[in-house]
């Protein structure tokens, strides 16, 4: 691992280095959102650790925070709370231990903080983690939410409450399109406008909220927590989705243009 060097992003660096693969803060606003987010909650906790290579530049990252202040919807208190992990933007650097060494480091900062454990949620679908890289370092699964969900945790202290996912009524999403979304996931910029737009055409009411805090992205009623879609009170994707994916989403839903 001679050529892989492990740093911690700070409020004062991270414009320097990116995060999630962008790097130009003047081109994208989804990073200028993320650093906004990341600048406010570096202070209650947040941690970004990125993976370098002197060969191939930026190559992995793992977010986590105080479960207080998970951008997901769980109940996690005490624990240290993985929002995030991703290694290899190239194949070479896959499979190389990487990852491992990036939860060991979550790990001991959570051991060194006297917390109860460390919890993540993992799914089988897009975005996010699978669980197998956890169940390998110990991580045990203890609560699953739809559609393929489950929530991990390594407890320090076996006395401790286990972590577990909140759930949300979807009762106030009875009509038209709603897209949540937060700064903590850059990929929610994305797309999103033209979603909106095709929304437009279909004849759909449409709402966009935005998650101000970490209390209104633990009331979210998908357990990704940071975005998601709901049609007529159904949640129809539960991660950011291209324009033409949301179209072919709503045409399964025998939802297409009026034809003049």
């Amino acid at each position: 691992m001679s050529d892989i060097e492990i740093i911690d992003l700070t409020p004062e660096n991270i414009a320097d280095y990116g995060v999630c693969g962008y790097k130009d803060v003047e081109k994208h606003l989804e990073l200028r959102r993320k650093i906004d987010w990341f600048k406010e909650y570096y202070p209650k906790g947040l941690r970004i650790k990125a993976i370098l290579s002197k060969s191939g530049g930026y190559q992995g990252m793992l977010e986590y925070i105080p479960g207080k202040f998970a951008h997901r919807p769980v109940d996690a208190v005490g624990y240290m709370f993985i929002h995030c992990i991703f290694v290899g933007f190239k194949t070479q650097f896959k499979g190389k231990g990487y990852a491992s060494s990036l939860i060991d480091s979550c790990v001991q900062e959570a051991k060194n903080l006297d917390m109860n454990g460390v919890a993540v949620v993992t799914r089988k679908g897009s975005f996010m983690a699978k669980k197998d890289i956890f169940v390998k370092k110990g991580f045990i699964a203890i609560d699953s939410a739809k559609p393929d969900f489950e929530l991990l945790v390594l407890k320090f202290d076996k006395a401790a409450a286990d972590p577990k996912f909140k759930t949300f009524s979807l009762d106030k999403y009875q009509n038209g399109l709603t897209i949540i979304r937060s700064a903590q996931c850059p990929y929610s910029v994305k797309n999103v406008d033209a979603i909106a737009r095709t929304a437009k055409k279909l004849k759909i009411k449409t709402d966009l909220i935005e998650i101000e805090d970490s209390e209104s992205a633990q009331r979210t009623p998908s357990a990704f927590g940071t975005f998601c879609i709901i049609h007529n009170n159904e949640v129809i994707s539960h991660h950011p989705i291209s324009n033409k994916r949301f179209e072919n989403i709503m045409a399964g839903r025998h939802i297409q243009p009026s034809e003049h």
